[in-house]
């Protein structure tokens, strides 16, 4: 019998000062049953950094041919897509030929290696690299609930996170790609 995924009911009231684009969000999170809740919460941050009206997750783990969240257009093309992780660089070379634009958001101890061992490759591409701080989103994890209020600042590059349960400041930084 296969597992099925954890749902998550998040609201978020986001000021991203960087933008100047400001939003309640209620969202519907799915964790995958082999997704961890530090990865899960890149993701929620992820789509926080890029909140758009079209923004939506996807099937994610469950589907090889989708990233993790996507923004598509009217006429169904895909504008933005963002992968939550170390993805391979024939991934991203694959993204940048299906999106307008690509992000890449690492957030876990090994991305230091993985970025070490494509960074060659992934010049060539035109995405944006990022790379949340590991402890900061393991901290953030500490804050989950099945239903969460999370109140998120984005100004700089750091996201402010303040949830019933205390708060947390997530940072993060640009390995390639706009600044």
């Amino acid at each position: 019998m296969a597992l099925k995924p954890t749902i998550y009911k998040i609201r978020i009231a986001l000021s991203d000062l960087n933008r100047d684009y400001y939003d309640n969000l209620a969202l519907t999170v799915a964790q995958h049953p082999s997704e961890n809740l530090q990865r899960m919460m890149a993701r929620i941050l992820s789509y926080s950094l890029n909140a758009s009206a079209e923004l939506a997750f996807t099937k994610g783990l469950s589907s090889t041919e989708e990233p993790d969240i996507w923004a598509r257009t009217l006429d169904d093309k895909i504008a933005l897509w963002i992968e939550v992780g170390e993805p391979a660089p024939e991934r991203i070379k694959k993204a940048t030929r299906l999106a307008g634009n690509v992000k890449v958001y690492s957030f876990n101890s090994k991305s230091d290696v993985w970025w070490e061992q494509g960074r060659s490759k992934f010049a060539q591409l035109d995405a944006e690299f990022y790379r949340f701080r590991p402890e900061q989103i393991e901290a953030l994890s500490q804050l989950v609930e099945r239903t969460m209020d999370f109140s998120i600042t984005l100004s700089g590059t750091s996201a402010y996170v303040s949830a019933p349960s205390g708060t947390v400041e997530v940072e993060w930084e640009c390995l390639q790609g706009e600044r």
